[in-house]
């Protein structure tokens, strides 16, 4: 009976009911969502990483779209959260942890008004436009199509940002002043008087051969045309607003602590950036111990290389005798790439996996030089043919050391952020989402510890290059204490200049620069050393722990295994393996 009843009942049910998906594919599927809305949000993201169907168009920054996708960030987090992550696979519960980390962090930032800081001297639509339209494709005669399109839009764009700026200044947000005073510069780099000239037109070059003589300039006269017409009168509105209105009137001090919510704001910004719970008073104290640490071996350096003076002496030697620079920029940039070339075959000494990506050397754009910091690197897309790039600032040669050149080749290439960004842009069968996930403390952190490497791969072989070593370890000590002093503990701008001069042997516009940096970015400068101190820390662990069973390319290997990674599950993955080691 039982049995005839229930195939009485299995006749009822409708037919063709799919089955509830599984964890698992609900994951994946809002993977593609948070993917897919970051790439739409983000057009000039979407090239760079080579997302399709983005290239003609710009971000919105209008409060009203900030606003839109803020709620979006929000629901993603929501509908993350309502997956049953005990029922995932050990790599997609990592998968989720990591996707939910982000997001809580990007979440817990709306409750601050970041989409009013817009510009500084380091970053915005005055930067952007030429940027992007450099490091977009030239495969095709639609590359070029989609060019024009995105210079017809950039006029809307910069009057967008006019609107942001003007509303963020009525409500007393805004960068601090200090860090806007390069700006109008940038703006006039950008827009000289002949447009031949203007970085806005060099990227309508390298035609490809399926393109004749005759439509290749039918195009170039099209771009001069739209410059004239819509972007230079658009960037003239952003320049007379910029120095009539918004300079004038921004805030005059360098410290977050002095916006509203400052003092959360700013404390989120340090756990953002470096992934931990470090208080901002912890940070300060740990960079003050770290200052004192580097100072003794600076000391040993001095002393082993004859010089008799005093440390002012002996950086004052550094930095004013002309035979630790060169006389052209050709020659620094080929000094950097003579360094990347004998980095990259000691790398198979310290590696198992090496990325595919292919990248080079190339100098920072001479518009936005002069503000910009000593280095930068730009990661690689197979999907544009574009390789990844380290851009080297050949502004002021007499402020570019070469015995800083080692060190900061191997932190922007090999085995620096070449080598760990493009791995992660790698990973097999591994969703965009996760393949783009960076995580600060992990991504500048390994960059520090990259240059520690230089040792064994050869480098630093004169006292002056273990003094430049020592110096680039000890820029980030000295970032902790300063990055925090002007955040947190009411120093002015030249007590932070005066701590690192004596501290350090960096130029003075180095210098300067880079306290600016850290005023216009609070926060993401303490997530260097504080990750390079948990990679040194978890190589430690794992050479007492293993013993003879200690192998350094086995180690590396599996810290980038899985790309960037927030440091508490960095250094539970990385226990987890000594183990399996054991």
């Amino acid at each position: 009976m039982m049995k005839l009843l229930s195939f009485a009942l299995f006749l009822l049910l409708p037919l063709n009911v799919p089955a509830s998906p599984s964890e698992e594919e609900r994951l994946a599927l809002l993977f593609d969502d948070i993917w897919n809305q970051t790439m739409i949000s983000n057009p000039t993201y979407a090239t760079y990483v080579g997302y399709p169907g983005q290239n003609a168009l710009w971000p919105n920054p209008s409060v009203t779209a900030q606003a839109k996708s803020a709620g979006q960030r929000k629901e993603f987090l929501r509908q993350l959260r309502s997956i049953d992550a005990e029922e995932l696979n050990e790599d997609r519960y990592l998968e989720w942890m990591l996707v939910e980390k982000s997001l809580s962090a990007e979440v817990a930032g709306q409750a601050y008004p970041e989409q009013f800081i817009l510009l500084h001297q380091r970053t915005g639509v005055q930067q952007d436009i030429a940027d992007t339209l450099s490091m977009m494709p030239k495969f095709s005669r639609q590359d070029f199509i989609d060019r024009l399109a995105r210079l017809e839009n950039a006029e809307s764009y910069i009057l967008s940002t006019i609107e942001v700026l003007r509303e963020g200044l009525a409500k007393g947000i805004t960068p601090p002043k200090i860090t806007l005073r390069d700006v109008p510069e940038q703006i006039l780099n950008t827009i000289p008087s002949d447009i031949d000239k203007s970085p806005l037109l060099n990227s309508f070059s390298g035609f490809p051969d399926s393109m004749d003589q005759a439509e290749q300039e039918k195009i170039k006269a099209r771009a001069r045309q739209i410059i004239k017409q819509q972007v230079y009168p658009a960037f003239e509105s952003l320049l007379h607003f910029l120095e009539d209105d918004y300079i004038p009137n921004s805030n005059t001090s360098i410290a977050l602590i002095d916006m509203p919510n400052g003092a959360d704001w700013y404390r989120h910004r340090a756990k953002s950036f470096t992934t931990t719970d470090l208080t901002p008073k912890q940070i300060h104290q740990l960079g003050l111990a770290e200052v004192k640490r580097i100072r003794k071996e600076m000391d040993k350096t001095i002393s082993a290389s004859g010089f008799e003076g005093t440390f002012d002496e002996f950086t004052h030697f550094l930095r004013t005798d002309p035979q630790f620079y060169m006389t052209s920029a050709n020659d620094l940039m080929v000094g950097y790439r003579d360094i990347a070339k004998r980095a990259d075959p000691e790398l198979a000494k310290l590696f198992g996996k090496l990325p595919r990506m292919p990248y080079g050397v190339i100098a920072i754009p001479d518009y936005a030089a002069k503000s910009q910091t000593t280095a930068y690197y730009w990661g690689g897309s197979s999907k544009n043919g574009r390789p990844g790039y380290f851009y080297a600032n050949t502004y002021a040669l007499n402020t570019r050391p070469t015995w800083e050149m080692e060190a900061l080749t191997l932190h922007e290439a090999m085995p620096g952020h070449h080598l760990q960004i493009s791995l992660a842009q790698e990973l097999p069968e591994t969703h965009p989402l996760l393949q783009n996930l960076s995580y600060t403390g992990f991504v500048e952190g390994w960059g520090l510890y990259a240059e520690s490497l230089g040792v064994e791969m050869g480098f630093y072989t004169d006292p002056y290059s273990k003094f430049g070593q020592l110096t680039y370890e000890m820029w980030r000590a000295v970032r902790l204490v300063v990055d925090t002093g002007m955040h947190m503990f009411d120093w002015d701008r030249q007590k932070a200049i005066d701590y690192f001069a004596n501290n350090t042997a960096k130029s003075l516009h180095d210098i300067e620069v880079e306290i600016d940096r850290y005023i216009s970015w609070p926060g993401q400068a303490l997530a260097y050393k504080i990750g390079e101190l948990k990679f040194k820390e978890l190589r430690a662990r794992a050479t007492k722990k293993l013993g003879a069973k200690f192998d350094l390319r086995a180690f590396h290997d599996q810290l980038l295994v899985k790309g960037a990674l927030p440091m508490d599950v960095l250094d539970k993955r990385m226990d987890e393996w000594i183990e399996t080691q054991l």
